[in-house]
């Protein structure tokens, strides 16, 4: 492994000089921008959006954006370590800053730990696989993950204090560095699959982001869901999905009314899907970076191919613009103005 340069800091971003244009401010861009796509997607089984905060008591969309523009230079961090062949403990110790970076600004809630690292790690893959001058496409990026940091997530020891460390020790459910040393299976196998199907078959990208969503919660061994509602949760969760699925899903004429009664339902138990949140923001990043790297992209940055506003701009259009108030709503000032939508665009309602 080369040496690596000290990660930039006081001056961040550095003055980049190429003839062309270095990927790693992009990919780390494209992260940020996914997140958002993910938060304004409405309505969501359990999760925060512009229009409400789901099953959370403690946190809502002003924490999101204030996190998101906390986060917005971390993932490029990760990006660019990833193309100076860092090793993991050098993406560990800048995810535990960016981490530090989004408490601070969330006032100790934890909007994104579990973004912070499974998009972490792929920015990085992302950054290796750029520099190497390869195409970002996402089964290299996979296969670039395992091989490179793959044998020191399965040597990771297992973390004991967070709810979800506590979770897989009760109830034996796989963690995040297991799915992550192996190349987050669920990502590659449900979720993008799940997206790209969705688009193929003509579905606007709020509809479709929600049956990725679904079909992702169907199959996903959750701790988020597990940590709030138990094995029987969990399980309850995974047959509600499924049988949302089974109705027709996102293709349905009611499909979108029972997402709603879904959301309600999982409200009404206090569940949340964090991990499938976070596997559809992965989901939303490969999109992005088929725009990136001249593949197919769903749609275009920030909203739809055609240009039109995606449906359920109307109901959650205020409701983002308040929550982007403050500190957040100079996210997209940072994080690439073309690469975030109006708040609110993405979600489903008519």
């Amino acid at each position: 492994m080369k040496a690596l340069a000290s990660p930039p800091r006081a001056d961040w971003p550095p003055v980049w000089p190429p003839a062309r244009p270095a990927a790693w401010p992009r990919i780390g861009r494209a992260a940020v921008a996914a997140l958002h796509d993910e938060l304004a997607l409405a309505p969501k089984p359990g999760l925060v959006s512009f229009v409400d905060s789901g099953s959370h008591g403690d946190m809502d969309a002003h924490h999101f954006m204030r996190s998101l523009f906390a986060l917005r230079h971390g993932f490029a961090r990760l990006a660019w370590l990833g193309t100076q062949g860092a090793g993991f403990e050098a993406l560990a110790a800048e995810g535990l800053a960016a981490e530090q970076r989004m408490l601070r600004a969330t006032g100790g809630v934890n909007t994104h730990r579990g973004a912070i690292f499974s998009l972490g790690l792929l920015c990085a893959a992302a950054g290796a696989v750029a520099a190497a001058g390869r195409p970002l496409q996402p089964a290299l990026l996979r296969q670039t993950l395992i091989e490179r940091w793959g044998p020191a997530l399965a040597r990771r020891p297992a973390a004991t204090r967070s709810h979800g460390a506590q979770v897989r020790a009760r109830l034996g459910l796989p963690g995040a560095a297991e799915a992550a040393a192996a190349g987050f299976p669920v990502l590659f196998e449900t979720t993008w699959p799940a997206l790209q199907a969705a688009v193929a078959q003509g579905l606007a990208p709020g509809p479709a982001r929600l049956q990725a969503l679904i079909e992702t919660i169907a199959v996903l061994p959750d701790t988020n869901l597990a940590h709030r509602g138990g094995l029987a949760g969990l399980r309850h969760a995974q047959a509600a999905a499924a049988g949302w699925l089974q109705a027709g899903g996102a293709h349905a004429p009611e499909g979108l009314a029972r997402a709603q009664a879904l959301h309600r339902d999982f409200v009404a138990r206090r569940l949340s899907p964090g991990g499938a949140a976070d596997m559809l923001a992965a989901a939303c990043w490969l999109q992005r970076l088929g725009g990136l790297s001249g593949g197919p992209a769903v749609g275009r940055v920030g909203g739809r191919a055609d240009g039109r506003a995606d449906a359920g701009a109307g109901a959650g259009a205020g409701a983002g613009a308040d929550a982007g108030a403050g500190a957040g709503a100079d996210a997209g000032a940072d994080a690439g103005a073309d690469d975030l939508p109006a708040s609110g665009q993405g979600g489903c309602s008519a």
